[in-house]
């Protein structure tokens, strides 16, 4: 059975792996293991020992308690879960890669044209 601090630890390895544009083979050969074990290490399924996970925090160029950030609100999210989230907002943003893509594509836009991008995005979300 998973722990919940291993899959919170594994979602925040794979959203930061995403956010660098960093592939699990990329990530494991920086490491020196296997693709597979970074697949078990994102998904909860194996824990990450200490010594392992700074050498992904090196990797991924992170403080290793970037891997803790937000473990109180997610511990409490799922002791509350009371109200169900908007169908069209996933309950876990940066779990989405989808919503990573945008981001980093929105990012790779010059400063003027996403200023005026973010306006248009609020307007259509106004009139939805």
């Amino acid at each position: 059975m998973t722990h919940p601090v291993d899959v919170h630890v594994g979602k925040r390895i794979r959203h930061r792996r995403w956010l660098v544009g960093m592939t699990q083979q990329q990530l494991a050969e920086h490491v020196g293991i296997k693709f597979q074990q970074i697949q078990k290490y994102e998904t909860g399924a194996n824990r990450v020992s200490a010594s392992r996970l700074w050498d992904i925090a090196d990797a991924l160029e992170v403080p290793v308690s970037f891997f803790f950030e937000g473990i109180e609100s997610d511990q409490q999210a799922e002791e509350t879960a009371a109200a169900p989230a908007s169908p069209a907002m996933p309950t876990d943003i940066l779990g989405d890669k989808e919503a990573l893509d945008l981001v980093r594509s929105y990012y790779a836009i010059p400063e003027n044209q996403r200023r005026r991008l973010f306006e248009l995005a609020r307007v259509l979300s106004d009139v939805a």
